[in-house]
């Protein structure tokens, strides 16, 4: 019976992506985070959303350290978040991670920028981190742009060229922080049909967005934030029709009129 326990308790962990219990940051004396307490399964999909100024991008950065919590547990992958760098490193190695801005290497080939991580973190030979860049250049069907430098596309080639940068290392999680909000109107939808298509595909992945519909076509679980705090944590069809704090009704209300 106790090795079965054990068995259970083996499994449990091994099917949890990322455990937030207790956490907490601040900016000065600004408490940005407040006691959050999340869990997300593997090939669970997440959309976050909430004012600005609420903590959700913060709250993402968080689970692979690019900002640092000051009390509380974060568990990727297995791996508790601490100070440890080679701990932060084998995380990141296994969280892709998308930006609003795209981030781009301006004087490197779309190509190249998508090798550059592979070979030098993962050192993978040349040729086999091409082949693996112009596979997931394919998958964000723009394999023909491979020659070009970003400054030659769109700010839509530009962010699935940023999408299938992060898939080239395979990462187990993807997160994204308002990944269209610098895109024109026009552009938006050619990268959610992508993240569209991650998702089909069963990635875990957690998105920070107010693109209503594709959180409605693609989340498992919508998260509103306010004031550092995750205020509802409801199923897609629940969060829109039938929200239990009134901080979400007026939100919604407010960008479901826009």
């Amino acid at each position: 019976m106790i090795g079965g326990a054990a068995s259970d308790v083996r499994q449990a962990a091994s099917a949890m992506a990322i455990e937030l219990v207790g956490v907490n940051k601040w900016y000065g004396d600004f408490h940005v985070l407040r006691d959050i307490k999340l869990k997300v399964a593997r090939g669970e999909r997440i959309v976050i959303c909430g004012p600005s100024g609420s903590g959700k991008s913060t709250l993402i950065r968080c689970i692979n350290r690019l900002e640092e919590h000051q009390s509380g547990r974060i568990v990727v992958d297995g791996h508790e978040l601490t100070s440890d760098i080679r701990q932060i490193d084998r995380i990141r190695s296994e969280v892709g991670m998308v930006f609003q801005n795209f981030n781009l290497f301006p004087h490197l080939t779309v190509l190249e920028n998508l090798c550059l991580a592979p070979m030098w973190v993962r050192r993978v030979p040349r040729v086999d981190a091409e082949r693996t860049a112009m596979k997931y250049l394919e998958r964000v069907k723009i394999p023909e742009q491979a020659a070009k430098y970003p400054g030659q596309l769109s700010g839509g080639q530009q962010q699935r060229v940023a999408i299938a940068r992060a898939l080239c290392m395979n990462p187990r999680i993807m997160l994204f922080d308002e990944p269209t909000s610098a895109l024109d109107p026009e552009m938006v939808k050619e990268v959610l049909d992508t993240m569209s298509e991650l998702a089909r595909q069963g990635m875990t992945m957690l998105c920070v967005t107010h693109e209503m519909g594709f959180a409605r076509a693609v989340a498992d679980r919508m998260i509103f934030m306010d004031r550092g705090e995750i205020v509802e944590d409801a199923p897609p069809r629940e969060f829109f029709e039938n929200p239990r704090s009134e901080r979400t009704r007026a939100f919604l209300s407010q960008i479901l009129d826009h």
